[in-house]
C-alpha cells in the first residue's frame, strides 16, 4: 500500500470509531482549529516535537490559553490536550504515542478533548507493521508507558450501557500535518 492509501483508509477508519480527522496546512492551522473547537486551559506536553516546532508559542500566539505550570494542578477538567504521534495504523484508526512521561498521560487523558498531531509518513498499514517500532520502544531496562489511542473514550462497564467521556476525553480530534516529523521514536 502506498501512503497517500494508508491516509485514506486510515482517516476513514479513525472517523468510523468517532473521531474527527482533519487534514491541515501547519501548525498555524492548529492553533486556529484548536482555539474553533474548545475552551478552557489547554495541557501541552514538552516533548520533542513540541519544543522543535514551538508548538506552545504557536498555541499561544493563536489564542489559546496554554496551562504553565504542573498539569496535575491544572484542574479536574482542562479543556484541551494537544500532543503529537509517534505513529498511527490505518487498518483500525489508532494513533500511538509513546507516553512515559506523565505529562503526556495527562494531556491525553484529563481533557475533555484531546487534539492529536499525526504526520502522514508516519501511518502504519496495520498492527503487524507497528511491531518493529513497538519493539524499538521497549528496547531497554527502563519500563516505558505506550498509549494506543482508538476514538474517544468510551465504556460499557456501568451498566452495559455506552458511556462516552467516562475515563479520557470525550472527543478525539486527528490533525493530519505533511512534514512533521517521519521518525516513529519523535513523539
Amino acid at each position: 500500500m502506498t501512503e497517500t492509501t494508508h491516509l485514506s483508509r486510515f482517516m476513514e477508519t479513525a472517523r468510523r470509531v468517532g473521531a474527527n480527522v482533519t487534514q491541515l496546512d501547519g501548525l498555524q492551522d492548529v492553533a486556529a482549529y484548536v482555539a474553533a473547537n474548545s475552551t478552557g486551559k489547554t495541557l501541552v506536553p514538552e516533548t520533542a516535537l513540541a519544543l522543535q516546532h514551538n508548538l506552545k508559542e504557536i498555541l499561544v500566539s493563536g489564542g489559546i490559553d496554554v496551562y504553565e505550570g504542573e498539569f496535575r494542578k491544572a484542574g479536574h477538567f482542562p479543556g484541551a490536550g494537544v500532543t503529537f504521534s509517534n505513529f498511527a495504523m490505518a487498518d483500525t484508526g489508532t494513533v500511538v504515542l509513546e507516553s512515559t512521561m506523565e505529562n503526556v498521560r495527562l494531556a491525553t487523558t484529563l481533557p475533555e478533548k484531546h487534539f492529536v498531531v499525526v504526520d502522514p509518513e508516519t501511518i502504519l498499514e496495520d498492527n503487524l507493521a507497528a511491531a518493529a517500532p513497538m519493539t524499538m520502544m521497549h528496547t531497554g531496562s527502563e519500563p516505558r508507558f505506550v498509549a494506543y489511542v482508538t476514538g474517544p473514550s468510551r465504556t460499557a462497564d456501568i451498566e452495559r450501557v455506552l458511556t462516552i467521556g467516562c475515563h479520557g476525553p470525550r472527543e478525539l480530534h486527528i490533525l493530519v500535518i505533511e512534514g512533521i516529523s517521519s521518525n516513529l521514536m519523535e513523539i
